[in-house]
């Protein structure tokens, strides 16, 4: 299996830039958890996938670096203004579509050992997430960790890949992480 053979389904699926990444060189800083607990994008304490429910982040951590490899995907989206939050949010929903159709394409297509998929904030799968009402997440094998919340630092990790962070005035990019291994 050619693995780069990732990055041209992701831009195929309408992903902007994509990359492939090894887990080793992955930086991580613990002011992107400690944004996610001063609540910078409201999900903290009302999702599975976000603090604290989703675990400490030495766990998230050691989580990750189970992996070797990862395939790094952005989206940049055009917004009326770097005010036009509606448009930021209709953007991160665009994101999550293409994000979960290209994690589609690789569960279908790849033979992967194990996989984990991180993508940018909460997970939005379910309308309402099942924390609200105190019960399990209702689909354990659809939510998806945040990218932030395991203290994955994105821009350094775009900046060794070549990906650029910053796109232009009036975008907005998001960023999803797919970690993978390999089967022998």
């Amino acid at each position: 299996m050619d693995i780069n053979n990732l990055v041209g389904d992701s831009l195929e699926l309408q992903a902007t830039h994509a990359s492939i990444v090894n887990v080793a060189d992955i930086k991580f800083n613990e002011e992107f958890r400690a944004m996610c607990e001063k609540n910078v994008c409201g999900s903290y304490n009302k999702n599975w996938m976000c603090p604290p429910a989703v675990g400490p982040i030495s766990e998230l951590k050691e989580r990750v670096l189970e992996f070797t490899q990862g395939l790094l995907l952005q989206t940049v989206h055009e917004i009326k203004s770097s005010f036009d939050w509606k448009g930021m949010m209709s953007a991160a929903v665009s994101h999550t579509v293409i994000f979960r159709n290209i994690l589609e394409r690789i569960e279908e297509n790849y033979d992967l050992d194990k996989i984990l998929p991180l993508n940018a904030g909460p997970c939005t799968f379910c309308a309402k997430c099942a924390f609200l009402e105190d019960e399990p997440c209702r689909f354990p094998d659809k939510a998806l960790f945040s990218v932030e919340a395991c203290g994955i630092d994105v821009m350094a990790l775009e900046k060794s890949c070549g990906m650029p962070y910053y796109n232009g005035k009036n975008t907005v990019s998001y960023v999803g992480l797919i970690l993978f291994k390999l089967n022998d």
